[in-house]
């Protein structure tokens, strides 16, 4: 895959779309090699090829981040909780998850209601589900992430820790940024990304 020519749009998309357990990257690799891009264009294709591939790092630092920061407040920590739920709720399959997981919850409670929270199902050509819109719960996903993000919100407020949470995220972006921009793309890096490249042919293929 040819990382200068994947915009901003397309990277995200391609987070949204990975799957969300994926472990991260053992420390030995993650601090094996560095060095200096030579041109702009490399340091842009670098910095794209990093955060896909050590997508799983780079959220654990920023999540270490504020967890050592806010240590003492029970309250902004459950605050980084909302936050980190709505965060990874952007992502397809852990969204999938999340629904599921809640509907076997209500299941054990009410399998009535849990029959409402399926989400509809849109049939596409070759009697396929068809892409689009994410669903938790049988709603919007978008909707559960603001309601997310909304009380991550009020109790940052509430912890009076909207400051010390300001500069720990501006902290924990500038090592990644950091961290993306001077660690060399391995071999194993190049690979996955041809392989995922594979996978999103592979689906448009099937999908049609």
């Amino acid at each position: 895959m040819d990382w200068s020519n994947v915009t901003a749009e397309e990277l995200i998309d391609e987070l949204k779309e990975v799957e969300w357990a994926t472990p991260p990257r053992p420390l030995p690799e993650f601090f094996q090699k560095f060095s200096t891009p030579k041109t702009q264009s490399k340091w842009n294709a670098r910095l794209k090829c990093n955060f896909y591939y050590y997508r799983t790092n780079y959220f654990i630092i920023l999540t270490l981040m504020l967890v050592i920061a806010l240590v003492r407040r029970p309250l902004a920590l459950i605050s980084v909780i909302f936050a980190a739920l709505s965060i990874g709720c952007l992502n397809d399959s852990f969204a999938v998850s999340v629904s599921e997981t809640l509907r076997r919850a209500v299941r054990r409670i009410s399998p009535p209601a849990a029959a409402k929270l399926r989400p509809p199902v849109r049939t596409a050509a070759r009697g396929q589900q068809a892409k689009g819109t994410v669903y938790i719960c049988g709603q919007d996903r978008r909707f559960f992430v603001v309601g997310l993000m909304s009380v991550s919100a009020l109790l940052w407020f509430l912890a009076s820790a909207i400051n010390m949470i300001f500069l720990s995220l501006v902290l924990g972006i500038l090592l990644v940024i950091l961290h993306a921009s001077l660690r060399t793309p391995n071999l194993k890096a190049r690979l996955n990304s041809f392989r995922e490249e594979f996978r999103a042919v592979w689906r448009g293929y099937s999908g049609t």
